[in-house]
């Protein structure tokens, strides 16, 4: 087997088949892609994870975090406090406790947790 290597005929790069070299394009194409996918979900855990250890801290929430209901942003409203989660009209945001008062507990969709009044917000 090796002889049969060993006199196999050599041909450069540049005189493969064209059908060949995009083939072999694709492929490349389609690993890399994989990988910068890969490495922006890890990106985007760690963020969110760290948002996720703010909040904790910040609001003394100790329970599950689970989304109860999903929303809209009816208007943009800029954040007043530190508690409260800045938002934009059409912004999909993450329901996850609901306050005594009028405002409820939000997530958006970069991970970021905070009050956000009712009255801005549009429920389906």
């Amino acid at each position: 087997r090796e002889k049969d290597d060993k006199y196999k005929n050599w041909m450069p790069k540049f005189l493969a088949s064209k059908e060949a070299k995009d083939r072999r394009k694709s492929s490349d194409y389609v690993e890399r892609t994989i990988f910068k996918l890969k490495k922006s979900n890890e990106e985007k855990s760690k963020k969110m994870e760290k948002e996720e250890k703010i909040f904790r801290e910040t609001f003394l929430y100790d329970k599950e975090i689970s989304v109860i209901n999903t929303a809209t942003a009816a208007c943009s409203v800029p954040s007043k406090r530190r508690a409260d989660l800045p938002v934009t009209a059409g912004e999909q945001l993450d329901v996850i406790d609901v306050t005594e008062g009028s405002a409820v507990i939000c997530r958006n969709s970069e991970g970021r947790y905070g009050y956000v009044l009712v009255e801005h917000l549009n429920f389906r």
